[in-house]
């Protein structure tokens, strides 16, 4: 069956690793103790501060509070709460151009090229959906966001688990068979393939400097770029 639509990782697949790690991170890092003091008052804000608070009953002051989010970016756990107040800290720093985000430069005429020709395209990322949202709003090849037709985070499900991937093709309404999905991460791949979906490794050297081949790629088609992505399954 032909490839009619394409589901995208964002981190080692359009972007580079080391763009949320070393750059993203360690601004919202930086970024929370003043966040938290400017708009800890404001009911979205603390929401998501008492969540945290809830869930250790010991802590009390917004400065534990910080503390904890703060440990948790260094131990990169995918807490909801800390996805949404890193989101926030994060749109602040896309306004104020403190960064724009990383595009690896072979991704962005090839995602522009398949949306010309008619090919809904989707991203599924661990990062929250406004958080994908400002990344493709404010990247180093301009505002992309507009080619996507839909966004998914790890509410759909775990991206190592097949039915997140059922549950897409069945949000999206186009059968498994026709979505290629696009990922660095051979155990996502795996998932998506057993959930009926085509698949390619996408293995940059810059970011895996041993090429995946062989069992290593577990069966799934491997490329290097963007530009090396065929879309006959």
């Amino acid at each position: 069956m032909p490839v009619s639509a394409i589901l995208t990782d964002i981190e080692g697949t359009t972007s580079s690793i080391s763009f949320v790690k070393d750059e993203l991170f360690p601004y919202a890092r930086r970024a929370l103790p003043g966040f938290v003091r400017e708009h800890g008052h404001e009911p979205e804000v603390r929401r998501w501060l008492d969540m945290v608070a809830t869930e250790h009953g010991s802590i009390c002051s917004d400065d534990v509070i910080v503390e904890t989010l703060q440990g948790w970016i260094d131990q990169d756990r995918k807490h909801t709460a800390l996805k949404a107040l890193q989101g926030m800290i994060w749109e602040a720093g896309y306004r104020e151009a403190d960064f724009t985000a990383h595009i690896y430069p072979d991704a962005a005429p090839a995602l522009r090229e398949w949306h010309a020709r008619g090919l809904p395209l989707f991203v599924y990322s661990s990062g929250s959906v406004p958080a994908q949202k400002l990344f493709f709003g404010h990247s180093d090849a301009g505002d992309l966001a507009p080619l996507f037709a839909g966004w998914f985070d790890t509410e759909v499900g775990g991206k190592r688990d097949a039915d997140s991937y059922r549950r897409i093709a069945g949000q999206t309404g186009i059968a498994p068979e026709q979505i290629l999905f696009l990922s660095d991460v051979v155990e996502e791949l795996d998932a998506a393939r057993d959930a009926g979906m085509s698949t390619r490794l996408v293995d940059r050297l810059q970011d895996y400097p041993v090429p995946r081949t062989g069992d290593a790629a577990h069966g799934h088609a491997r490329v290097a770029t963007f530009a090396d992505v065929t879309l006959d399954t």
